[in-house]
């Protein structure tokens, strides 16, 4: 049976914890351009003149779904009366209407109401993508079973899989076997005028390189080794015509062929029938979690980027006219739901379809911006990831990134055009990280800008005040990841935005906080064989964490059946499996050891075994990977699943005394290097590097903690010191001294401008120190290499061997070993 499930207290477990990294890249940016606004229909709700409503929820239905259908341009144009049944769309009376929709919508469960499957499955989508229109779809249908509750909320049903056992599966090998090389040859033929990093519009995943191993990482999850026929290569191009080469049919067949041979190759995992298993599914198979009890009631705009594909990133709020933002080169897809912007890529909606914020925000006076966002790094400054505006002064509204700092701009009687001055997070605060990070602004007349990171107020108070949007620009265009003249780029990645024309109450925020973001689902695990308690299961909130990874989080034991008791079940030793075997990492419920009782038992949030996540990665697709559990106990039936996974003791090591010799740490460096050179640390060139590198820099004292990527960061911050010194004649003169600086430096000349380097930044009488000769030496060779053979004949180039002994020395152990 269905049961609706309490997400909220699932949700209250503890999260865990993500981290990412955002590529960078370059690529341009669309212009602003006008476009006429969709019309809904030429029928619509204003234009109604058929019997009224005669209950509540007929009422219901037709201001939530009926008027959003009935156009001629969506379901009114078959589903009306005297047309196509059901006639669920006609505009004669309201009240037929309803009792139409009757066989083909399940309020208990929208997603699954005949009417979205239908149109999901590309049943005449008013969009390009059928998947955005069963989005939308389903949030009408949401909208007409809460439209009574004061929640706004979305209610889940966990629906229970079709039980079956784990299978046997094929595993790819860890590295590419020979019978990969007629896919490659394929992929590299066929494919690589787009799939290769260096094509001339490159598209990831790029699985049409050379390389081989390469290709082979990258194709893995478009290969289906238990049925190369669903091979999503295949699929591409003999059902969906993907740039063929010749012959659809006969491409799709060669490379089915290809997948087939390679597949052959390989022997599939059996399972060890004796083990103490749980019933089997995928993660498509598991009740979809994203969203659930989200507060939602007044989205005017949303994007879930569920659609993972294609150029344009669809709003599915339901409220026309839809802003739908085009996706300029280079922004990419990221697995999981979300876009990945590189700096100089945005995506941007068209002005006319912008309108719709200016006009529904003007009715309120107030709004908010939610959005779930991955900054690329903490170096961004005058970066713009969410506008509503026409160029750098002129916004309506902007979320912006300065460092470790949100800033909000919002346009009012109290600020000015552009929205400044910008009300921003406290430097000292550092609220923004690169991280996935759950940030909302609202404003409202009476209390101005407010700024929420990870459900909590962050305490910034706006001194403008309130005010009115009167003087909002109706012609400003909706971007993420730039404004619209292209003048604020940012990188990073956007899993999810959401804008209201309500201000969010604070415990709203942390409600859809609490929801998280992202292609979740309730995956239930069937045990009632091991148990004896009906419809039991151990559910887990799985996601696609990126696109090579699942997140498993908050495992819980629980029934279907409300009538149904635990009693008491000892349950030791889970592990997660995958595709017939148990990975070897990720296993983080190894330790479980626990009862599940009555006593902690609820039917709403079943019984908690685990609060932690882990991480288990990702081999043939979400399609594809069957997932499963293994338990050395469950109830009365146990069996160690294996010692794959099992603990490895860790070598016993000597123990040692610290160094007695350690680095200087960031700011020390900096402050070191200002000292010597005489550059202040305040010079803009100077700053800005050190703010770039700055998390790149030891952050400890330990010399045992210092790394090559240190140095590298080390070597940038001193060739800048140094070269602000050098171009300063002043700084120039006092460092250098008694050198010169000739026209030219002949090779027996080059000790004149070595040995004032090394006096000046090499301590003397020192118990411990480098031998002066030997740097001296180090640093004579360096200039022979600037130099040449011939010398440096020219002034620029005596400048320049000064500028590489600087900071060779200044960037050197000499000055760094303390």
């Amino acid at each position: 049976m269905k049961r609706f499930f309490d997400f909220r207290a699932f949700r209250l477990a503890a999260l865990a914890a993500l981290s990412v990294v955002a590529l960078a890249a370059c690529g341009g940016g669309a212009d602003t351009t006008e476009n006429p606004v969709t019309d809904p229909g030429s029928n619509n709700g204003s234009s109604y003149s058929g019997p009224p409503p005669a209950t509540g929820d007929i009422q219901a239905f037709k201001v939530s779904l009926w008027e959003n259908i009935h156009g001629d341009n969506r379901c009114g144009g078959c589903h009306n009366a005297g047309g196509q049944a059901p006639n669920f769309a006609r505009s004669d009376d309201v009240n037929l209407a309803y009792q139409a929709a009757q066989s083909i919508v399940d309020l208990s469960n929208p997603s699954q109401s005949r009417m979205v499957t239908k149109v999901g499955g590309g049943h005449n989508c008013w969009l390009a993508d059928a998947g955005a229109c069963a989005e939308i779809l389903t949030g009408w249908i949401e909208d007409w079973a809460a439209f009574s509750s004061s929640g706004g909320g979305r209610a889940i049903t966990l629906q229970p899989p079709t039980e079956r056992d784990p299978g046997q599966s094929k595993r790819f090998p860890t590295t590419a076997p020979s019978q990969f090389n007629a896919v490659h040859t394929l992929l590299t033929t066929y494919c690589s005028n787009c799939h290769a990093p260096d094509a001339g519009t490159p598209q990831a995943p790029y699985f049409a390189v050379a390389d081989i191993d390469d290709s082979y990482e990258a194709s893995k999850i478009k290969m289906n080794l238990d049925d190369p026929s669903q091979s999503r290569f295949v699929l591409r191009l003999g059902t969906e015509f993907h740039n063929c080469w010749s012959n659809c049919e006969s491409n799709a067949t060669d490379m089915r062929n290809a997948i087939q041979a390679m597949a052959d190759a390989i022997s599939p995992t059996q399972i060890d029938s004796s083990l103490v298993l749980s019933k089997a599914l995928t993660l498509f198979e598991g009740t979809v979690a994203a969203g659930g009890n989200r507060y939602d009631a007044n989205v005017i705009a949303l994007y879930e980027f569920k659609t993972m594909t294609g150029s344009v990133a669809f709003d599915t709020s339901g409220v026309d006219p839809a802003i739908d933002l085009n996706l300029s080169q280079g922004v990419t897809w990221v697995g999981g739901w979300g876009i990945n912007i590189p700096r100089g890529s945005k995506a941007q909606g068209l002005t006319a379809a912008s309108r719709k914020l200016r006009t529904r925000i003007g009715l309120t006076g107030e709004y908010s911006i939610e959005a779930w966002v991955i900054p690329g790094n903490v170096t961004q400054e005058d970066a713009s990831i969410i506008s509503y505006s026409g160029g750098l002064n002129a916004r309506n509204f902007a979320l912006g990134q300065t460092l470790y700092n949100y800033d909000f701009f919002a346009r009012s009687s109290a600020t000015g055009s552009a929205g400044t001055p910008a009300l921003s997070t406290a430097d000292a605060d550092e609220d923004l990280q690169a991280a996935l990070q759950h940030v909302v602004v609202t404003f409202s007349p009476v209390e101005g800008r407010r700024i929420y990171v990870n459900g909590v107020f962050t305490g910034d108070v706006d001194d403008e005040g309130g005010g009115t949007i009167g003087s909002w620009d109706d012609s400003f265009a909706l971007v993420l990841g730039n404004d619209a003249a292209n003048n604020r780029p940012w990188t990073g990645v956007v899993r999810m935005l959401a804008v209201h024309d309500r201000v969010l109450t604070p415990a709203q925020i942390q409600q859809n906080f609490e929801v998280g973001v992202g292609q979740k689902y309730f995956l239930l695990f069937g045990v009632s064989h091991l148990t004896g308690v009906p419809q039991s299961y151990v559910l887990f909130e799985a996601s696609q964490y990126d696109s090579y990874s699942y997140l498993f989080t908050n495992p819980k034991f629980i029934s279907l059946d409300p009538n149904a008791r635990p009693g008491s079940i000892a349950i030791r030793g889970m592990r997660l499996g995958i595709n017939g075997a148990e990975p070897a990492v990720g296993q983080a419920y190894r330790t479980l050891n626990t009862t599940i009782a009555d006593a902690g038992y609820t039917p709403a949030a079943g019984f908690p075994l685990s609060t932690v996540g882990t991480i288990i990665g990702l081999e043939e697709g979400p399609e594809s990977d069957e997932f499963f559990l293994c338990f050395d106990q469950l109830g009365t039936h146990q069996n160690v699943c294996s010692t794959e996974a099992s603990p490895t003791p860790l070598p016993k090591v000597a123990s040692v005394d610290g160094a007695d010799i350690g680095v200087r740490t960031f700011d020390e460096i900096s402050a070191m290097m200002s000292s010597l050179t005489g550059v202040p640390e305040s010079t803009a060139s100077v700053r800005d590097v050190f703010t770039g590198i700055r998390q790149s820099l030891p952050a400890g004292s330990d010399i045992q903690a210092f790394l090559a990527s240190h140095q590298a960061s080390i070597s940038q911050l001193a060739i800048q010191y140094c070269h602000a010194m050098t171009e300063n004649t002043t700084l120039r003169n006092s460092f250098y001294a008694p050198f010169s600086f000739p026209p030219s430096l002949m090779s027996g000349s080059y000790s004149s401008l070595v040995n004032p380097v090394v006096d000046k930044l090499m301590g003397t009488d020192l118990a411990s120190q480098p031998d002066p000769t030997l740097v001296g030496n180090e640093l004579t060779s360096l200039v022979g290499t600037v130099c040449g053979v011939d010398g440096c004949t020219t002034s620029a180039e005596v400048t320049l061997a000064a500028k590489a002994v600087c900071a060779a020395a200044l960037g050197s152990a000499i000055t760094l070993v303390k």
